[in-house]
């Protein structure tokens, strides 16, 4: 008979079903009331979730749309980005920032990101529009990712964008609710795209996204883009090229019925969050969060230069702990993406960021008990 300890179940990466079970009864009654009205595309849900997500972010107005990847694209779309324009964009993220410039026609060009955020570089950003002048391209707008949910350093983005005559797009599908200087991050830049992927602090239950405008005229030209290009008094009338990009009205209430919840999720986030930097600080590489910013903590990322990952990683296994990479591989490195320009020579720190970092459970709705057993298991793992 072996001596050896019972091994603890696993732990969830996200746990989907810890805030299901905490909202259970209201999220049940809302989705029925949909399911019984038969309004399941653009119900009346759909208008006012879009109200009070412009309401809770601060911005003048808010198209739902059916993920974030859309949201992306009808940004771009609204502005007219096509051929022979450049989009700069960050490497180190996930590929739907770089696939929707791609699909209009633009060039995808690469920047370099800010070890100690993970986000873009402006100086890079600098560099890049000069790359794109070398090559004959138009620079027409920057998206901006705000990783792992902390705000990127606007305050030196905004200027360099200004003075170029660039398009901010703020691509905050990790960092909705996320704040600089007190602004939510969807007020910041030109326009802003979220995803609402169940795994995303603010998720809906499948797919969903939102665009986020300041006037009017914008709202209607994406409203239009979002179905089919369609005159907005006219649905048999289309007058531009579009796509069919609605978001269901399931998912609005839904997201109505977390919307209620998130500042409190967002709370305890920052609580658990402070409390793995105390634990790790002196094995990793921890996170930290700039001056002025309050991160949604979409992830929990250490950084272990030096360390074989994958064995720390298999530790973790072994202790039923599961760990993720965001992001393993630069986009610039990947096949889809190897053809297209970088800043200047190379980007430097978003190899070395894909090469050293990984994830650790992380949400809102993690225990102290559950919490204590993963610090343990980590430090475990980092000290081998």
């Amino acid at each position: 008979m072996s001596d050896a300890a019972p091994l603890k179940p696993p732990i969830a990466f996200i746990d989907l079903d810890a805030q299901r079970r905490a909202i259970g009864p209201a999220m049940d009654e809302a989705i029925l009331k949909v399911v019984h009205s038969g309004k399941y595309i653009l119900g009346p849900e759909v208008a006012e979730l879009e109200a009070a997500l412009s309401a809770f972010a601060g911005v003048a107005h808010t198209l739902s749309c059916a993920n974030g990847t859309d949201a992306l694209a009808l940004a771009l779309m609204a502005w007219g980005v096509g051929p022979g324009d450049a989009v700069l964009c960050p490497s180190f993220t996930f590929a739907a920032t770089a696939e929707v410039v791609a699909w209009t026609g633009a060039t995808p060009l690469f920047v370099d990101s800010r070890e100690d955020s993970f986000n873009l570089d402006p100086a890079s950003l600098e560099v890049g529009i000069d790359t794109a002048k070398r090559l004959g391209l138009v620079a027409r707008a920057v998206i901006s990712v705000d990783l792992f949910g902390q705000p990127a350093d606007y305050d030196a983005i905004v200027p360099i964008a200004k003075a170029h005559g660039l398009k901010l797009l703020v691509d905050a599908a990790q960092s909705f609710g996320a704040t600089l200087h007190g602004r939510h991050v969807a007020a910041i830049g030109d326009m802003a795209a979220t995803s609402f992927f169940p795994a995303k602090p603010l998720g809906c239950y499948g797919d969903g996204g939102a665009v986020f405008c300041h006037d009017p005229e914008t709202l209607d030209l994406l409203a239009s883009l979002r179905v089919h290009g369609q005159d907005n008094n006219d649905k048999y009338e289309n007058v531009r090229i579009g796509m069919n990009g609605r978001l269901d009205t399931i998912q609005a209430a839904v997201l109505l019925q977390k919307l209620r919840v998130f500042a409190a999720e967002t709370d305890s986030r920052q609580a658990i969050a402070a409390r793995y930097n105390e634990a790790l600080a002196d094995l990793a590489i921890v996170p930290r969060i700039g001056a002025g910013r309050v991160s949604t903590w979409a992830q929990y990322v250490l950084r272990i230069p030096g360390r074989e990952r994958k064995a720390v990683q298999a530790r973790l296994r072994a202790d039923n702990i599961p760990t993720a990479i965001y992001y393993p591989k630069p986009l610039h490195r990947q096949t889809a993406y190897a053809r297209y320009p970088v800043a200047g020579n190379g980007l430097p720190v978003a190899e070395k960021l894909a090469a050293e970092v990984f994830s650790i459970p992380f949400h809102p709705y993690l225990d102290q008990a559950t919490q204590a057993r993963i610090i343990a298991a980590v430090r475990r793992a980092l000290s081998a």
